[in-house]
């Protein structure tokens, strides 16, 4: 029964019915908030990966000078 829906509904359709769904779980007026809050993330997650990635390697040249 299912699978006839799913193969019916494939691709971008399936992004129409998240939005969809979206709307009707959190309302129209919180949906800007919503994205404001997911880009705060999105940018505090790739500042803490940038410092991470400079973290490791200080530590990889620390080790390196340390052998040498």
């Amino acid at each position: 029964m299912f699978e006839n829906l799913f193969s019916f509904i494939a691709g971008q359709e399936w992004i129409f019915i998240i939005i969809i769904a979206v709307v009707f779980i959190f309302g129209a007026k919180k949906i800007p908030e919503l994205a404001k809050t997911f880009g705060k993330a999105k940018a505090e997650y790739k500042k803490s990966e940038i410092e991470a990635d400079e973290e490791l390697k200080e530590f990889k040249e620390k080790i390196e000078t340390k052998k040498d």
